[in-house]
């Protein structure tokens, strides 16, 4: 690959990147309905791909059906969400024409990655939710310089082919120093340093997973809505790997300064 093909997408990556972080940020700082509401319509979007990435008919009816159960669940007592998440993964993921239960699977996942991060704004508060994004984000912008410039094995290459070991280091480094850094803020100690690395790898594994199905349904990328990104999935399959990191730990009370 010469270098100017290597840095090629690097203009709309940023350029969309500054977008969507100037976005996300005003929704974080407000939080409340229109985080939610921000969350929702993520949820909505990536279900969409996930469903014409499947082949399943009505993509459009299940991302809708998808953003209107994420709003519920969000209201509704968390005894229900699970169930009511579950049935619209079925609803939408069970239409595809083959591999029924590993997109049931994706599309639950996607929806659950999204509950978990308005739950995470609306229960911890502003700070947690300002640390996972660092954390992805980090991990993402690490990993993504020095898999360019430093090469070398690659980390999966059957399924990333572009993922390297020095660039999934880098991404563990990263996230590492997110949790030094935000440690004290959050009065989480120096156990955040640990849990953010975890965090950080389960946000790479997201990626991977991701691109596991792009490759299972013979795609390059979930959509074209994201210069430079691609689809909706293609910028946040790490942030859901994450946020169900998060929601493994905090439900077995393994997060730092967060119960």
């Amino acid at each position: 690959m010469s270098q100017q093909a290597r840095w090629s997408d690097l203009a709309p990556r940023v350029l969309s990147g500054l977008a969507m972080a100037g976005i996300g940020a005003g929704a974080i700082w407000i939080g409340g309905w229109l985080f939610n509401g921000l969350i929702c319509a993520l949820g909505g979007l990536m279900i969409w791909e996930a469903s014409r990435m499947a082949g399943a008919r009505g993509a459009v009816s299940a991302g809708l059906l998808a953003a209107v159960a994420l709003a519920l669940a969000l209201l509704l007592p968390g005894i229900l969400v699970l169930p009511l998440l579950a049935a619209a993964a079925l609803v939408g993921a069970g239409q595809a024409p083959r591999d029924k239960g590993l997109h049931v699977l994706f599309a639950l996942w996607i929806l659950l990655g999204c509950y978990v991060t308005a739950q995470l704004r609306q229960e911890a508060g502003f700070g947690w939710m300002v640390w996972l994004v660092l954390v992805v984000v980090v991990s993402d912008v690490a990993g993504y310089f020095a898999g360019r410039m430093l090469g070398g094995p690659k980390f999966w290459p059957r399924v990333s082919p572009k993922k390297t070991w020095s660039g999934t280091l880098a991404g563990w480094v990263g996230a590492g120093l997110v949790g030094l850094l935000l440690a004290e803020s959050l009065t989480a100690g120096a156990g955040l340093v640990a849990v953010s690395m975890l965090v950080g790898f389960a946000g790479q594994l997201g990626d991977i997973a991701e691109s596991a199905i792009k490759r299972r349904c013979g795609v390059k990328d979930s959509s074209d809505l994201i210069p430079g990104h691609g689809g909706v999935l293609d910028r946040f399959d790490a942030m859901l790997g994450a946020a169900m990191m998060v929601m493994v730990l905090w439900l077995l009370s393994l997060m730092p300064g967060l119960q």
